[in-house]
């Protein structure tokens, strides 16, 4: 085992999907820097599909009000096809997470406007100073936003590693014509994820729990 790897653990078991941010903004330069970092990431036949637009604090702080108004107004149609369903151990670990994050914030069973509440933070972008809008050509189908997993998966993790919270998010990409009219975006381009950028709130009750990951033996086999 060398010093890499069980840096690579750490930093694995240190990241988690922020959801309580502080204000601060995060330096343009500290930004470009994970995501610089980020380039690295393998993609099939080193296409690199995918385009990070961030917004600046300012900007955010303009979006946040305006995609709570856009959310309230106009139907979910991402432009990738949802989950039909979750069943089985897939549902059961959805579930689970959901449940952490209610009681950590003190969403009682039932409250429905509490968990609205809760939802809708989301696009707020948990109070964070930035959000970003991944996105990939359409041409490219399953397999560009395969490639922008990966970035999405390396852009957090080096931003764990120099000291900046994230939260990649699917719920912002349920509102794809909003982001292409704020970012410029053409048609051809399909917007994967959005992800929350900031310094992690410690203090902030979401960001109290983990989730567990599935033992190897579950997921690996044989033969």
């Amino acid at each position: 085992m060398t010093t890499d790897t069980y840096n690579l653990e750490a930093l694995l078991r240190e990241r988690y999907s922020c959801r309580g941010f502080k204000p601060d903004p995060v330096p343009r330069e500290t930004i470009e820097r994970f995501a610089a970092i980020a380039q690295r990431t393998p993609s099939w036949c080193n296409s690199q599909p995918w385009q990070l637009a961030v917004a600046s604090a300012p900007t955010t702080e303009r979006i946040r009000a305006r995609l709570l108004d856009h959310v309230r107004s106009y139907p979910a149609s991402p432009d990738f096809i949802w989950p039909q369903e979750y069943r089985g151990i897939y549902q059961q670990r959805r579930r689970e997470c959901g449940l952490q994050l209610y009681q950590a914030v003190g969403v009682e069973r039932g409250d429905r406007d509490a968990a609205e509440r809760q939802r809708l933070e989301n696009f707020r972008f948990f109070g964070a100073p930035h959000v970003a809008i991944v996105s990939t050509e359409a041409p490219l189908g399953t397999y560009g936003a395969i490639d922008c997993g990966a970035y999405v998966n390396n852009l957090t993790l080096a931003a764990r590693a120099i000291g900046v919270a994230a939260i990649a998010q699917a719920a912002l990409a349920a509102y794809p014509d909003f982001w292409r009219a704020e970012f410029d975006l053409t048609a051809d381009r399909y917007v994967v994820c959005g992800l929350s950028i900031g310094y992690e709130d410690a203090g902030h009750p979401a960001n109290a729990f983990r989730t567990p990951r599935a033992d190897l033996g579950s997921v690996v086999t044989w033969r």
